[in-house]
């Protein structure tokens, strides 16, 4: 004769399998699941045991959608709400100030919706062509476009004018600028002044690439090295911010290994 607790959680169990919905919200939270084991978010693992209800939604919202931007990796100091895109289209709408347009245009950049960002930068530089912030940020944006033979004029002026411009986001960009058009060893020389003013995983995984390309495995492994050891110390924004090139570097010191 068949317990009946155990018909009970039998008959749940069948219930659940048989609605599609159930099934796709379970699907749902083994997948946001397997990405926080993935990513090493043991927090975010620990509320999935004890929250299982919402906690899949949270997840996806807060940690796995930042995760998924074109941007993610390439972030402008700064950052990004729908609230400030109402309050500057409002400002806009009334004032059309260049500023006003140069902020939306990082909001969207923000939110990897480049075009829109392309747009907004275009109208700051027609209200004031001479606005470094501007015309740095709208070389990023045709950079992660792809084009970089547009965003190349924009940034060599900007890092001539303040190497030090967005802290060092805007040398980095440069740099990227440059290995995107074939020139590293002009890259890897930009790449080389921004990691001696800093320490951002960014410009040390993608300095290390190109060393290891140049067959210079010792400078390449002392870079990943550092990277990987530093990583554990790191504020927990930092290292959200930072994960993608934190699993380049993994990749790259097992080639180097």
């Amino acid at each position: 004769m068949i317990n009946p607790l155990i018909a009970s959680v039998g008959d749940v169990l069948w219930s659940l399998l048989s609605s599609p919905g159930a099934l796709l919200f379970i699907a749902f939270k083994i997948w946001m699941l397997v990405d926080a084991i993935r990513h090493q978010e043991w927090m975010w693992v620990a509320f999935f045991i004890i929250l299982p209800g919402f906690s899949a939604f949270w997840y996806f919202f807060f940690i796995y959608r930042g995760r998924s931007s074109s941007t993610s990796g390439f972030e402008l100091p700064g950052a990004a709400s729908r609230k400030r895109i109402k309050e500057l289209q409002a400002q806009i709408h009334h004032l059309d100030k260049a500023h006003h347009h140069s902020q939306l245009g990082d909001v969207y950049f923000q939110q990897g919706k480049l075009a829109k960002a392309e747009a907004s930068y275009r109208a700051a530089m027609e209200r004031d062509g001479e606005d470094i912030d501007t015309r740095a940020h709208l070389g990023q944006c045709l950079l992660r476009q792809n084009r970089p033979q547009e965003a190349r004029p924009l940034l060599e002026k900007v890092v001539t004018e303040n190497p030090k411009h967005d802290y060092g986001h805007s040398m980095m960009a440069f740099a990227e600028t440059l290995s995107a058009l074939g020139e590293t060893d002009a890259s890897i020389s930009t790449w080389r002044w921004v990691t001696s003013n800093h320490s951002y995983p960014r410009a040390k995984v993608q300095l290390a690439e190109l060393l290891l390309a140049k067959g210079q495995k010792a400078e390449a492994r002392a870079e990943i090295q550092e990277v990987i050891d530093d990583d554990p110390h790191a504020p927990g924004f930092q290292r959200r911010r930072d994960r993608v090139w934190i699993k380049r570097a993994k990749k790259l010191y097992r080639q180097l290994s």
